[in-house]
Parts: C-alpha cells; sequence; structure tokens
C-alpha cells in the first residue's frame, strides 16, 4: 500500500502517522521526545522513531515509504530543510532534512513549522476545505498563524509568516517573550487565560479549561476573564482580516475545546470591530490533534508530485 511517512514533533511528544495517498491514517503512534536528554538525544528521537516507521510500513504495508514530512516548532527554513531555532527543545541550525533523508535511505524529506503544516492540513482537508483564502488560528500555550492560499501556506520571505500572536493589541499590556508588551499571546493564549483564571478565582491549579466551564455555570468571574481574552483576541483577528481578508478563519487549539463558549461571544465581539472590512466565516478547526500528522503528510505527497513533475 503506498504511503508516506509523518512526524508532528511537539516540546515534550510527537505524533506520526504512515499516510495514504487520499490521507488516510493507515497507521499511527506516540513517543516522547526525550528532550530532558538535551537537544541531540531529541533528534535521534526523532531519527529512530522515523526508521521504525519505515520498518513497520515494509513488514505490515508490504510498500516502502515513498517519502518523508516532518513538523517542528520554532522557526524553520523549510527551503533548506533547517530546523533554524527552537527553545523548547534546546535546537540551533539542525540539518533535520538531510538527518531524515540519510536514515531513510535517501527517500525524499519535507521539513515544515508545525502551526503552517497543520493549516495546511485544515485548509485542504479540514474546516477551511474549499476556501480559496483562510487563516488558521491555533490557540494553545501561544498564538500563532498559517496563512491559506489557494491550498498552499505563505511562509513569508523570511519563514515569519503569520505570527499572529506578537501582534500587539494592548501596547500597555504584560510584558511578552518577545520584547513587546501586550502581544495578542499575552492576552488571549490558553496559557493567558488561565493565568488569569488562577489569579481570578485564587486557585494555583485552575486552568484555561476550568474558567470555561465556570463560564458556563455563570461565575462573574470567570465571565469577567473570558471577555477580556476575548475581547483582545478578537482585536487581533480585526487586525488580520484588515491586512490578509481571508474567506474563512479557523480556530483551534485548547480554547477551541471551549466550542460556543469561545465561539458565540468572539463572532459578536469581531463583528462589532469590523467597519469596511468583509466578515469571514468564523469556524472552529476540525482536525483536532492530527493535524500537524496530517499536514506532514500532504508536504510528503506534494514532495512526491513535485518530484515527478520535475523528472518528467
Amino acid at each position: 500500500m503506498r504511503h508516506v511517512i509523518a512526524l508532528d514533533v511537539g516540546g515534550t511528544g510527537m505524533k506520526a502517522a504512515l499516510v495514504g495517498v487520499d490521507g488516510t491514517l493507515l497507521y499511527e503512534a506516540r513517543r516522547r521526545t526525550g528532550r530532558d536528554r538535551g537537544p541531540d538525544a531529541v533528534v535521534q528521537s526523532i531519527l529512530d522513531f522515523a526508521d521504525d516507521l519505515r520498518a513497520y510500513g515494509k513488514e505490515q504495508l508490504d510498500y516502502p515509504a515513498l517519502a518523508a514530512g516532518v513538523a517542528v516548532p520554532g522557526i524553520v527554513d523549510s527551503e533548506r530543510g533547517i530546523a533554524t531555532y527552537a527553545a523548547n527543545l534546546g535546537w540551533t541550525n539542525v540539518p533535520l532534512r538531510s538527518l531524515l533523508s540519510d536514515r531513510l535511505a535517501g527517500i525524499p524529506v519535507a521539513l515544515g513549522h508545525d502551526v503552517r503544516t497543520g493549516g495546511l492540513a485544515e485548509g485542504r482537508i479540514g474546516a477551511g476545505r474549499g476556501a480559496d483564502r483562510f487563516l488558521f488560528v491555533p490557540l494553545g500555550t501561544g498564538i500563532a498563524g498559517a496563512i491559506g492560499i489557494a491550498g498552499s501556506i505563505e511562509a513569508g520571505a523570511h519563514g515569519y509568516a503569520g505570527e499572529i500572536g506578537h501582534v500587539v493589541v494592548r501596547p500597555d499590556g504584560p510584558l511578552c517573550g518577545c520584547g513587546q508588551r501586550g502581544c495578542l499571546e499575552t492576552l488571549a493564549s490558553a496559557a493567558a487565560v488561565t493565568r488569569a483564571w488562577a489569579k481570578a478565582s485564587g486557585d494555583p491549579t485552575a486552568d484555561a479549561a476550568d474558567c470555561a466551564k465556570a463560564v458556563e455555570s455563570g461565575d462573574p468571574r470567570a465571565i469577567a476573564v473570558w471577555q477580556d481574552a476575548v475581547d483582545a483576541l478578537a482585536a487581533g483577528l480585526v487586525t488580520a482580516i484588515t491586512l490578509l481578508d481571508p474567506r474563512t478563519l479557523i480556530i483551534g487549539g485548547g480554547l477551541a475545546e471551549a466550542r460556543e463558549t469561545l465561539f458565540t461571544p468572539l463572532r459578536a465581539a469581531v463583528e462589532k470591530r469590523v467597519t469596511f472590512q468583509k466578515l469571514p466565516s468564523i469556524v472552529p478547526a476540525a482536525l483536532g490533534d492530527n493535524a500537524g500528522c496530517l499536514g506532514a503528510g500532504l508536504l510528503a505527497w506534494d514532495l512526491i508530485a513535485t518530484d515527478s513533475e520535475v523528472t518528467a
């Protein structure tokens, strides 16, 4: 059975799959990155995992993998196949594409940024399917974005496109790790809501999911925390709408699991702010935590198609 290897590397764990030509997940597996053993150990874990997937596919699916796709966090040079920088993995200038290709008997390997890769999957086979222009925004520990144009993801001139989490929405707001104040992710990420709700509730173990439940039960403290985050998010999204004019806004990540507790006030807050802009559809992501793997698989299949075109 024809397939490719797909790897989605996170800060602590890796999701992997063998992906068929129609996007079917033929086999799935998960492992720890082993980052507690250092950056070299993480690279080795990725190489070993990919090699084990190659062996499984050859033995169980009776066909060697045709290519591999890997999605990684941080700053990624997709053109050169280098994981340029990832603070949570301790990486600097790791030539991951060539390392993987060597380990996988020379098959072609595509390297992509984790959020843009997830956005590719959501755009082609998920919530953005059929939309010629979309913006994918996962709300997790931080906030990033993937700009979809006609089935592809725009990386920008230097690979930094889509970093909506660092749009300043409140100049007098909290200090961000990037050095600015009031960045969107300091106010509207799952981590930001967790911090605000832990303080408001007096419970240091409370998190964003707890806040959403408290909102649903009518707790006025939770409603205030939640609305503050929604207002900040709406301000950032309207900036993106003004610049990009997307047809669809796809919201994913941990906060999106609150469903209409998030989407009902968010749609209202965005609509209230737009003036001349066209209001896009605002929808939840459809693929959940499979988006990264599916997107990595799409990168691999795209690589095969490109190689075939060049050969032809």
